[in-house]
Formats: structure tokens, sequence, C-alpha cells
């Protein structure tokens, strides 16, 4: 009998606590996708400042170009891509290489295949290293560079030279690969 009223209880607050997660993420779902579509349009006015909020057109993402980027990147993805009316492109890639999680950035590419700007909608690296990615000091190296590539200084390779972080240089070839994936679309898909 005690068997059958733990069970009874236990059952009990498994419905309660499981109906209040649901009620919970049904009141915050709206807002959690209002903030990550404020916070994209935030990165796409990142990268092209001079682009009106009204320039930018979200297009759909084109096959060439994706399977440009998976044949020279196999570790990135091409999330979306938008026109900044005639000032250029924003392709917003994800690079699986980061050293604590995937890295998603929002590069502009502009008509003349120049880096405009770099924003970062997901980065969780270690704090005081990776996240230093987010500094200009380190993602400005690719800006006004048309540059057909990047590569990580201390690797060798050819593209542009990028200084590492240091002690993230992990970090450093996850972003880098990013933003050549983006350069790789707009070459292939424009």
């Amino acid at each position: 009998m005690k068997m059958m009223k733990n069970t009874i209880i236990l059952t009990l607050i498994t419905v309660i606590a499981g109906a209040a997660l649901g009620l919970v993420y049904e009141i915050t779902k709206e807002p959690i996708a209002i903030a990550t579509e404020n916070a994209k349009k935030a990165a796409w006015q990142e990268v092209f400042p001079e682009a009106a909020a009204a320039d930018f057109e979200v297009l759909s993402v084109d096959k060439a170009g994706e399977d440009a980027v998976k044949e020279a990147l196999p570790d990135i993805t091409v999330n979306e891509v938008c026109k900044a009316g005639d000032k250029g492109y924003v392709v917003t890639t994800t690079s699986k290489a980061g050293y604590g999680g995937d890295i998603k950035v929002t590069v502009g590419v502009t008509t003349e295949g120049t880096v405009s700007g770099v924003s970062f909608l997901e980065i969780s690296e270690t704090a005081g290293l990776g996240m230093k990615a987010k500094e200009e000091s380190f993602y400005g190296q690719y800006i006004g560079k048309g540059a057909e590539g990047f590569a990580v200084s201390k690797d060798g390779g050819s593209g542009e030279p990028i200084d590492a972080i240091s002690g993230a240089t992990i970090t450093s070839r996850a972003v880098t690969e990013a933003v050549n994936a983006a350069l790789v679309y707009a070459q292939a898909g424009f």
C-alpha cells in the first residue's frame, strides 16, 4: 500500500512539474523569438552600418554557394543570407569547431568582395581567452580586406594572415573558417 501511495505522489509531482515547464515554455517562446530576431537584425546593421534597416532583404540560401562551402569547409553551415541593398550581402555561418561549442557569426561582404564587418550571434568560448574573439582587436583583422580567404598566421597556409588569440587558437581557427565560409559563399553564390 505504501508503495502505491508513493507511486501516486511521484506521478502527481511529475505531472505538475511537466505542466509548469510547458507553461513556462509557452510564456517565454515568443519573447525569445523576438529577442533572437532583434539580435539578428542588430548584427546585420553592425556589419553594414551604412545601410538602412529597410535595405536588408532576406534571401534563400543559394544551393551553389552552400555546396561550395560544404566542399571547402565541411565543418561550417550557412544559416542565412541577406542582401544589404546595393552595398553587399550578409552571410550568417556556424562553425562547429569552436572550443566551447558552435560559433555563429554574421559577416558582411561588400559587392567588391571585402569584409565589411563581423558580428557574433552565438559564442560560448572560455572567458578571458576564446571570448576575446568578440573584441575588435581580433575580429577587426578581417574588416576591409578583400582576400580570397584568411588563415591563422601560426598555422601557415594560404590567405590573408590573422593573428590568433593567445591561448585560444582553436577559437581563432573556428572564427576564421566561419568568415572564410562567408567569402566562399559570396564568391560562389553571387
